[in-house]
Protein backbone atom coordinates (compact mmCIF):
# COMPACT_ATOMS: atom_id res chain seq x y z
CA UNK A 1 0.00 0.00 0.00
CA UNK A 2 1.13 3.63 -0.22
CA UNK A 3 1.16 5.98 2.23
CA UNK A 4 -1.55 7.94 0.88
CA UNK A 5 -3.49 5.00 0.56
CA UNK A 6 -2.71 4.30 4.43
CA UNK A 7 -3.03 7.46 5.47
CA UNK A 8 -6.50 7.35 4.17
CA UNK A 9 -7.40 3.84 5.53
CA UNK A 10 -6.41 5.39 9.37
CA UNK A 11 -8.96 8.40 8.53
CA UNK A 12 -11.76 5.63 7.66
CA UNK A 13 -10.89 3.83 10.67
CA UNK A 14 -11.19 6.51 12.98
CA UNK A 15 -14.17 7.92 11.64
CA UNK A 16 -15.99 4.27 11.65
CA UNK A 17 -14.66 4.27 15.18
CA UNK A 18 -16.77 7.57 15.84
CA UNK A 19 -19.50 6.46 14.56
CA UNK A 20 -19.34 2.81 16.70
CA UNK A 21 -19.39 5.19 19.58
CA UNK A 22 -22.35 7.18 18.64
CA UNK A 23 -24.46 4.20 17.84
CA UNK A 24 -23.14 2.79 20.82
CA UNK A 25 -24.30 5.79 22.95
CA UNK A 26 -27.28 6.10 21.24
CA UNK A 27 -28.08 2.30 21.90
CA UNK A 28 -27.53 3.34 25.94
CA UNK A 29 -29.25 6.39 25.96
CA UNK A 30 -32.63 4.90 27.41
CA UNK A 31 -30.55 3.36 30.44
CA UNK A 32 -28.20 6.27 31.04
CA UNK A 33 -31.37 8.90 30.91
CA UNK A 34 -32.84 7.69 34.24
CA UNK A 35 -29.15 9.08 36.36
CA UNK A 36 -28.10 12.67 35.28
CA UNK A 37 -24.74 10.63 36.72
CA UNK A 38 -25.21 8.10 34.05
CA UNK A 39 -25.95 10.93 31.14
CA UNK A 40 -22.90 12.90 32.39
CA UNK A 41 -20.77 9.55 32.31
CA UNK A 42 -22.06 8.78 29.00
CA UNK A 43 -22.05 11.88 27.14
CA UNK A 44 -18.74 12.35 28.89
CA UNK A 45 -17.25 8.87 27.68
CA UNK A 46 -18.55 9.45 24.42
CA UNK A 47 -17.14 12.76 23.84
CA UNK A 48 -13.60 11.75 25.04
CA UNK A 49 -13.82 8.94 23.01
CA UNK A 50 -14.33 10.74 19.83
CA UNK A 51 -12.27 13.51 20.48
CA UNK A 52 -9.20 11.30 21.35
CA UNK A 53 -9.74 9.64 17.80
CA UNK A 54 -9.65 12.68 16.46
CA UNK A 55 -6.22 13.97 18.28
CA UNK A 56 -4.15 10.58 16.79
CA UNK A 57 -6.21 11.78 13.19
CA UNK A 58 -4.40 15.13 13.48
CA UNK A 59 -1.23 13.45 14.55
CA UNK A 60 -0.77 11.90 11.16
CA UNK A 61 -2.20 14.82 9.37
CA UNK A 62 0.66 16.45 10.89
CA UNK A 63 2.75 13.99 10.50
CA UNK A 64 1.94 13.34 6.70
CA UNK A 65 2.51 17.39 5.99
CA UNK A 66 5.49 17.76 7.87
CA UNK A 67 6.77 14.73 5.81
CA UNK A 68 5.39 16.29 2.28
CA UNK A 69 7.56 19.18 2.86
CA UNK A 70 10.85 17.59 2.99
Amino acid sequence: MTRPSLHLLKGIGYLISTISVTLLAIVSWSSASKSPLLIACLLGGAATSIVGMFCRWLTYEIEKRQEEKR
